[in-house]
């Protein structure tokens, strides 16, 4: 549960240049969301100060500077007094400014290896039983003598050599690099090898990343962007087509009235949920928003039950507009599959 540590606390942070992780453990958060990092950012305001740059969309290996809240330009375009204190734009600098080798999961989480002397058909069954392509060989995960892989012990027996740890190893060129060293710079050489080791702040083996790894990490990543985007979408055809520029002006609150567009494409993820929840505290949205859901002519899709699902999905969202770096867990990636496909039964 995040708390608020003293304002001395907080007010000594000024000045500085912090990692993000240090933020985070002053106010004792885990994982960062919309709740928390509204909260951190809150705090932070009412003792003016602020970090450069944000510490929400920042990797929590990154440092920022903390600096008065006076010294950075006010935002344009003030905020109705009522909008969720979770407004939901996603920022326009919502990726991380860096992507390091260290930010793969799979480059700190260790790996099997084994030591010079080892036997060749230990090597192999260590392979074959935990599913392995590569086998580092190595002396206290320090020093790298070569690396077995399935290639290299095919190439010994083609070359008709004796089948000796020696000499099914790969010597040259051998792909290592540390985990401070940007990601997308060493994509060319897992790409050309298969793999990546590396090696941690103190010099020895912390993992391994491997092709399959860049796939999981970055379908992980993108699909629930791509998800929700489609959800969006969606929405803004149902929308767009049953209800007209008044009843789409009435929820753009957060913009100044000759602003106010009218149209769908303009809203926000938290402005579907105004034009539909007839359980909003606004009274005069509320009463909008049962006209607004008997214009969609959805007479078998149960209300309350949908707008408990966009709520979901709008949280989710949040999550992801937030660069939360654990990757979305299956349930809830399965909770914007199902919304996804029950929308696209509606829209036809």
């Amino acid at each position: 549960m995040t708390t608020t540590p003293s304002g001395q606390d907080i007010a000594a942070l000024k000045g500085r240049t912090v990692p993000v992780q240090d933020i985070l453990d002053l106010f004792q958060v885990r994982v960062r969301d919309h709740r928390t990092v509204h909260r951190i950012a809150q705090a932070l305001t009412d003792a003016g100060l602020t970090t450069l740059p944000d510490f929400a969309i920042c990797s929590q290996r990154s440092s920022v500077d903390v600096v008065p809240l006076t010294s950075v330009p006010a935002q344009a375009g003030p905020v109705d007094a009522e909008e969720d204190e979770t407004e939901d734009a996603l920022p326009s600098a919502a990726l991380p400014q860096r992507l390091l080798l260290g930010d793969i999961p799979s480059a700190r989480r260790g790996l099997l290896s084994v030591g010079p002397a080892t036997p060749l058909a230990q090597a192999t069954f260590l392979m074959h039983t935990n599913g392995l392509s590569q086998v580092p060989v190595t002396t206290g995960m320090a020093t790298l003598h070569g690396v077995i892989t399935w290639a290299s012990v095919a190439r010994m027996y083609e070359a008709g050599k004796q089948p000796t740890l020696e000499n099914a190893m790969e010597k040259d060129s051998v792909p290592q690099a540390d985990t401070r060293q940007e990601f997308f710079s060493e994509l060319p050489r897992i790409r050309e090898h298969g793999y990546l080791l590396v090696r941690g702040d103190d010099g020895c083996f912390s993992g391994i990343i491997t092709a399959a790894d860049v796939t999981e990490r970055f379908e992980g990543a993108a699909r629930p962007f791509f998800l929700v985007g489609e959800i969006e979408s969606l929405l803004r055809r149902c929308l767009g087509a049953a209800l007209d520029a008044e009843a789409v002006r009435a929820v753009q609150t957060n913009k100044k009235a000759e602003h106010r567009s009218g149209r769908v494409s303009d809203l926000m993820f938290g402005d579907y949920l105004r034009l539909l929840d007839g359980e909003q505290a606004k009274t005069s949205l509320a009463e909008r928003a049962d006209a607004n859901w008997e214009a969609l002519k959805w007479p078998n899709m149960p209300r309350e039950q949908f707008i408990g699902r966009l709520t979901r999905v709008k949280d989710i969202r949040n999550r992801i507009a937030h660069f939360d770096e654990k990757p979305l867990p299956p349930e809830l990636l399965d909770e914007l599959r199902t919304f996804a496909k029950l929308l696209r039964t509606f829209v036809g």
